[in-house]
């Protein structure tokens, strides 16, 4: 279901971001973060719809329009839809940030049967297949940035990562490719490795809030990576806790 908010303007800001997961942690924050400059946001998630008093509070204080989506990426057809609607509503796409993502502990030889279906459909292909939807709008304008959440995990093996780990290695196996792909088109690809970052995963688990990342860390690289100059391109923003991996 699309959730269409409106407000009128004081100031307007020529900027449209499309993030998915953000209905709360990583996702949540950066879509704070890019409202605070007065980007004009599309968000989706699986749980938009019980954030609207966020969105709201989000609309008044910054004189933007968000238009919030409630779908379930891992399935290529609410994909699709979500793509839709955003390109009814404009061709032009500044920002996207693959942020979708689901974590399930487990050993590859041991863990459930469909668990590495599962990682794959959310962690890898939500990515593939929105930015397949909405890259023909960056290409046409030969402007746009492209973000894509992957992990520590992307990066190197740990005990329990199983099919996470793989599904996240994949993500960023794209997201380099994607970037090759894209410079003759101008349109930059950053991939995002953080490490443990306090969100609801941690939630019931004995961890020091002190020991891990804030969101707001994630949020804050992302931002200056996608205010550089046009011919510049942070590749990759790799962010572990001071004290290092848990």
């Amino acid at each position: 279901m699309l959730y269409c908010l409106s407000t009128n303007f004081t100031k307007m800001q020529d900027m449209n971001v499309v993030i998915t997961g953000a209905s709360k942690g990583i996702g949540k924050s950066i879509a704070e973060g890019f409202a605070a400059k007065g980007a004009h946001l599309f968000l989706c998630s699986r749980n938009m719809a019980k954030t609207m008093p966020w969105q709201q509070e989000l609309m008044k204080k910054y004189s933007i329009n968000i238009t919030s989506f409630d779908a379930d990426l891992s399935k290529q057809e609410e994909v699709k839809s979500f793509a839709k609607h955003i390109l009814s509503a404009t061709d032009q796409i500044d920002i996207l940030i693959n942020n979708t993502g689901t974590y399930e502990p487990g050993s590859t030889y041991n863990e459930e049967d469909g668990q590495l279906e599962k990682m794959l459909n959310v962690n890898l292909f939500s990515a593939y297949h929105l930015t397949r939807a909405l890259i023909g709008a960056m290409i046409k304008k030969k402007a746009g940035h492209i973000f894509n959440i992957c992990s520590i995990a992307s990066l190197n093996a740990y005990p329990n990562g199983g099919s996470y780990s793989i599904s996240k290695w994949a993500l960023a196996g794209f997201s380099k490719n994607l970037r090759e792909e894209m410079k003759p088109h101008h349109i930059k690809v950053t991939s995002v490795y953080p490490g443990a970052t306090l969100t609801s995963s941690w939630d019931g688990m004995n961890i020091d809030p002190k020991r891990i990342l804030e969101t707001a860390d994630i949020t804050k690289m992302i931002l200056s990576a996608s205010e550089l100059s046009m011919q510049a391109c942070v590749e990759d923003i790799v962010i572990r806790p001071q004290l290092g991996d848990l």
